[in-house]
């Protein structure tokens, strides 16, 4: 088992929280404009890649997949920057934009987790994850025609469903954790006790 990945979980778990805040926004603010929903797009692409990098980078010695993340999180930074340099984007685009995101992070995180399955033990999740991702992409590239109402409640419900499966994950992830750095401890006491009572 490699334990970085379980000393890990904040990294899905903030990934979670951004998707969720940007879902909870995109739902709440819908009829703002496609504009403001532009703008949150590029912020919740650029944290959520510039996060996956930094524990792609952080765990390039002791993880040989390490290069997965980090290619999610390119991708994630690369439609970001699209999104802000070029802040003309119709609406078609930027749903399409969208929609392209989902699908080629879905594909990874799905790749990310068969490659982890032996590792993770939670890996369904991931799984699940990149499921969700992939259908809301092709529900995008099939129906690019909605109305700027209908894309910001789309988005936003399934950004909330990618959020509350990794923050479901991190979860997953941190209670191992725990589990592995008390046992030592325990294993010590445990031995105290014994000794005192043979004394």
């Amino acid at each position: 088992m490699n334990n970085s990945l379980y000393r890990s979980w904040w990294m899905p778990a903030l990934r979670g929280l951004i998707a969720l805040s940007f879902g909870v926004v995109a739902l709440m603010v819908p009829a703002a404009g496609w504009y403001l929903l532009l703008m949150l797009f590029a912020a919740y692409a650029l944290l959520g890649g510039i996060l996956s990098i930094i524990g792609a980078v952080r765990h390039r010695k002791v993880d040989e997949d390490w290069w997965l993340p980090l290619l999610l999180g390119v991708v994630g930074i690369a439609a970001g920057v699209v999104a802000v340099l070029i802040p003309g984007l119709t609406l078609l685009v930027l749903v399409l934009l969208i929609g392209a995101n989902a699908l080629v992070g879905g594909v990874l995180d799905i790749a990310i987790a068969v490659r982890l399955r032996r590792k993770l033990r939670n890996e369904w999740l991931l799984l699940l994850n990149g499921a969700v991702s992939i259908a809301f992409g092709f529900l995008v590239f099939l129906m690019p025609d909605l109305g700027a109402l209908a894309v910001a409640y789309v988005i936003g419900i399934y950004a909330i469903i990618s959020g509350v499966l990794l923050l479901a994950l991190a979860w997953r992830l941190r209670q191992p954790a725990g589990k592995v750095e008390r046992a030592p401890q325990e294993r010590r006491a445990g031995g105290e006790r014994r000794a005192a009572f043979a004394h």
